[in-house]
């Protein structure tokens, strides 16, 4: 196998594998080249593998059956997103509280299934919850804005801190942080708590299911430097960003040293040790 330069590729396999998935294992609905093969290897070797996301668009079941749809059955308990770690959370810090969620129906439903109470009162509402949501509008953010500053009673979180969601071809649309920002602006309040990535909640969350590995023996590997790969290192976590969506080998090479990750993938396979790769007899070319 020829590594490209300013690739930087692992010698030896991980106790386990975190995965970012839009971007890094799948782009839109297609597989992104090596990761069927990559996953499967890693299954075949008993290495655990965990998805995570930052998209609360989706609940765990919905990622779940894309995963398999695209030809890597996955079982739920093996995947973590937004949607999850918000609900927990609130749960561990704020069960009784009245919450106000701009989302979209899989954060609501996990919220209720939950117990916890929604409202859109705001002389009622505890805590106001910005979300990716694709139907946000002027009353959502007049009810934000009444709860927060009017009647001086609620918080804001955020579920995650992305500013845009990446789509096929380069376009993307605006995410989670500029509803964020649209209430911080009107309200002149600041979000108390993220709970997506890069915050560790959600490398904390998903190490709790992998009682046998480290975080120093495992690694995180997404395609975002502030998100994916700023969470892993302020986990002591091994980090790997794939250039297969937002990072560039331009912002990898712009980065200071104490903020790069420990690999550099072209390809998402590559996370596979090369000696490996000449045993097996894989090339690029593969499909995979």
């Amino acid at each position: 196998m020829v590594i490209p330069d300013g690739i930087k590729t692992p010698s030896e396999f991980y106790d386990a594998y975190v995965f970012d998935m839009d971007g890094t294992i799948y782009l839109g609905d297609h597989l992104l080249p090596g990761a069927a093969r990559m996953i499967a290897e890693l299954r075949r070797r008993d290495i655990p593998v965990r998805f995570l996301s930052n998209n609360p668009t989706k609940d765990p079941e919905q990622y779940a059956e894309k995963l398999a749809r695209l030809g890597l059955p996955t079982d739920v308990a093996d995947i973590a997103n937004t949607v999850v770690t918000t609900t927990a959370w609130l749960k561990h810090h704020h069960p009784e509280a009245v919450v106000f969620p701009i989302a979209e129906e899989p954060l609501k439903r996990a919220l209720a299934d939950a117990g916890i109470r929604m409202s859109e009162d705001p002389e009622e509402i505890d805590i106001v919850i910005a979300s990716y949501d694709r139907q946000f509008d002027y009353r959502k953010l007049q009810i934000a804005f009444d709860a927060i500053w009017f009647h001086k009673r609620a918080f804001l979180i955020q579920t995650n801190p992305d500013r845009f969601c990446p789509f096929p071809g380069g376009r993307g649309e605006p995410d989670c942080a500029a509803i964020t920002a649209a209430i911080e602006a009107c309200t002149g309040t600041t979000c108390r708590r993220s709970l997506g990535k890069p915050d560790p909640i959600m490398l904390r969350t998903v190490m709790e299911t992998l009682p046998g590995a480290t975080v120093e023996r495992s690694v995180m590997v997404g395609d975002r430097l502030q998100t994916d790969i700023k969470m892993a290192l302020d986990t002591d976590m091994v980090s790997a960003v794939v250039l297969t969506g937002e990072a560039t080998a331009a912002d990898v090479e712009a980065l200071p040293p104490h903020l790069a990750p420990t690999l550099v993938l072209d390809r998402i396979d590559r996370l596979i040790p090369a000696h490996i790769w000449d045993e097996l007899g894989w090339t690029e070319s593969d499909p995979a």
